[in-house]
């Protein structure tokens, strides 16, 4: 009788790891998404994806936040890691930013995390440039 509930007290504690283990490796760490690799859900133009936003928020969310865009723009402004387009889409770069790209046309790949209302700014993530239209 005694061996029994030790038996059954060693496979409720691996029952209990092994659920442990699963909804830490399935669940809390997810590996993270490759922006640079995935396809564009949508390629636009910042002008499209300005209007979207400023004409109704919601609406622009559900069809853009968290997913993959490519979107075409003047480089207005410049640091190491961010480059703006069009004085109103902030792309934030996950390497250095080598050559300057200010008045230059471009086409950035990136992950849209959501319109910052301080800013008045479309925000976007992991950003790689993919395309330069002098």
């Amino acid at each position: 009788m005694k061996t029994k509930r030790i038996a059954f007290v060693i496979v409720g504690l691996l029952l209990v790891a092994s659920a442990g283990i699963y909804f830490y490796y399935g669940v809390v760490f997810k590996e993270a998404r490759n922006i640079e690799s995935e396809m564009p859900d949508f390629s636009i133009a910042t002008t499209k994806l300005l209007y979207d936003y400023n004409s109704n928020q919601k609406k622009a969310d559900s069809l853009y936040l968290n997913k993959t865009i490519e979107i075409t723009g003047k480089v207005t402004k410049e640091t190491d890691y961010v480059v703006i387009l069009d004085n109103a889409v902030f792309c934030l770069f996950t390497q250095k930013i080598k050559d300057s790209l200010i008045n230059n046309k471009v086409t950035v790949k990136g992950k849209c995390i959501g319109y910052d209302e301080l800013f008045q700014e479309v925000k976007l993530d992991q950003c790689t440039i993919n395309k330069l239209n002098n």
